[in-house]
Order: structure tokens, then C-alpha cells, then sequence
């Protein structure tokens, strides 16, 4: 129970709370939350990017206090989206959240197209297969609150399930036009068990329901760039208050990425959110890169 003195401020997976009442956590036990420590990191997601809209001005908290949010993709069925990846980024560094990029189905293709992607920022990845041992993602999941997010049917409840048996998250198969079905319907934190070899914390996992969209209407023009670390650099010869957008002749990110600096598909991708934000373009399918060959038909 919340106690009244809270008001209307909600409370979210990851919280840390200070309760009042029978704390023993036995059948019938009754607390109050009457405090809600300051966050230390909050991600956020819109289910629009134009924050003019009704959807762009209601923001979602996905969860607080995260150390890294685990971005889940399947390399194949269905296929890599960069896009979506893309956005989560821009998420993660604007919460000041480490990311980590989970890359399952790694026994149907190859990861050199989605690494060769991000090569520019040096982004973690690991590789799972459905016959391989954890031990490298629970490295990286030791000591820390990871979220996890990805599209529906890539995987991530049957990773969840390998991490921690006893969740019994539900798992569902993907559809015949290489789309997920919805399988988690809330967020929940999960205690990594651990292991007989480690020592120390192995840390939590928020499992979160599988999203079409990663909405980025709260966060700004200036953090957008940020979120693309690639091409910040591009951006110093711009002439002042540039809008970064094709349509502008005197913008420098265009000779940056043909000289080699940066990858137009990133550049294409960031183009892109800016035009969604400003309600340019359809952000319904924010996940497809112009002219990217990761993102499947």
C-alpha cells in the first residue's frame, strides 16, 4: 500500500522505498510505502516522439535505479532492427545508463553486419545460442540492476527463463511474417541465483513486456545528438544553432560521414528521429534504417 502522504507520485520497478508496518513478508502481512528514495537513474519512453502529441507528452518510467539497460536482439527471425537499437541508446545515455547489446538466435546468422554497425562506439555485445552457457552475460550482469528491452520475439523471455528458472516467464514463438507476439505483459525484478564458481553480488534483471516502439519525445534536441557519439565530433564545424537536417546545406555531419568518419546509416538514423520528432515522419515504424540492409523486409 502506498501511504496517502505520497500523493500522486508514482511508484516503479526498481524503487527503493522506505516502508512502515509488518515487514516479514509472511501470508497477510500489511506495509506502507511512505517514502521513495531519490532515484539515482530513471529510463524513460514515450509511445510518440513528437512531444506535441497527446502520446509524445505522456511519459513512461520503464524502470528506476538502473546501472544498465541489456538491449535483447535476435540476429535472425526476426531479423536485426538498428533502428530500435538506436533509439534505446539514446535512451540509455540520456538516464545515464551503461548499455549492452544482446545479441540471441546467434546459431541462425553471423553478428559481423550489427558489430560492424557500432564499431564506432565501441558497444558491448554478447552472443547467445540457444545450446551456450551464460557465463559471459552474468559477468556482465554481476553487481548490477540491468533492464532488459527488446522487441517481441526475439528471445528475451527464454533468456530471462535460462537466467533465473524460476521465473517461468511465458514464451511464445514468432508468427509466420517474422513478428513477435507479446509474451510479458508487466516489468518485474528478478535476483540472479548464484552460481557455484562466483563470488559476490550477481545482481538483478528487470524483464520488461516486448515493445514495437521506443518513443524519445522527453528527451532533447541536444541529448538526441549525444546519443550518437559518432557523429558529435561532425557536428563542430556546423554553423551556430544548426538543425542538422538534409536541408541544410552548411551542415557538416554529410562531409564527416563521406569522408569516412561515420556510417551514413547512422547518420540516415538520427536524421530520422529528428524528423519524427518534429512530426515529419511516421513514428509508427521507427525501427527500419533508410537503405539498411540489417533491417529485413
Amino acid at each position: 500500500m502506498r501511504a496517502r502522504e505520497l500523493g500522486r507520485k508514482s511508484v516503479v520497478v526498481g524503487d527503493r522505498v522506505s516502508l512502515v508496518g509488518d515487514v516479514s513478508g509472511a501470508d497477510g502481512a500489511l506495509a506502507r510505502i511512505v517514502r521513495i528514495v531519490e532515484r539515482r537513474s530513471v529510463l524513460r519512453r514515450t509511445a510518440d516522439d513528437d512531444e506535441n502529441t497527446a502520446e509524445g507528452r505522456h511519459e513512461r518510467v520503464v524502470v528506476a535505479n538502473a546501472d544498465q539497460l541489456v538491449i535483447v536482439s535476435a540476429l535472425a527471425d526476426p531479423p536485426p532492427r538498428t533502428g530500435f537499437i538506436d533509439r534505446c541508446l539514446v535512451a540509455a545515455y540520456d538516464a545515464g545508463i551503461e548499455p549492452l547489446l544482446c545479441l540471441t538466435k546467434a546459431d541462425l546468422a553471423g553478428p559481423d553486419q550489427v558489430v560492424g554497425y557500432y564499431a564506432e562506439l565501441e558497444l558491448p555485445y554478447v552472443l547467445v545460442r540457444p545450446d551456450s552457457d551464460l557465463d559471459a552475460l552474468r559477468t556482465l550482469l554481476a553487481g548490477r540492476v540491468s533492464v532488459l528491452v527488446g522487441h517481441s520475439g526475439v528471445g528475451k523471455s527464454t533468456l530471462v527463463n535460462r537466467l533465473v528458472p524460476d521465473a517461468l516467464r511465458t514464451v511464445g514463438v514468432v508468427s509466420a511474417i517474422g513478428r513477435g507476439r507479446h509474451t510479458s505483459t508487466s516489468a518485474v525484478a528478478l535476483r540472479l541465483p548464484r552460481t557455484p564458481d562466483a563470488d559476490g553480488d550477481p545482481g538483478w534483471i528487470v524483464d520488461t513486456p516486448g515493445v514495437r516502439s521506443f518513443g524519445l519525445a522527453h528527451v532533447s534536441a541536444e541529448s538526441l545528438l549525444h546519443g550518437f557519439p559518432d557523429l558529435v565530433e561532425g557536428t563542430v564545424d556546423c554553423p551556430p544553432n544548426c538543425p542538422h537536417t538534409p536541408d541544410e546545406a552548411d551542415c557538416a555531419l554529410d562531409a564527416w560521414v563521406a569522408t569516412g568518419k561515420a556510417d551514413e546509416r547512422r547518420l540516415a538514423s538520427y536524421r530520422r528521429l529528428l524528423a519524427s520528432r518534429s512530426g515529419d515522419a511516421d513514428p509508427r515504424e521507427p525501427e527500419r534504417n533508410p537503405g539498411d540492409p540489417l533491417a529485413g523486409s
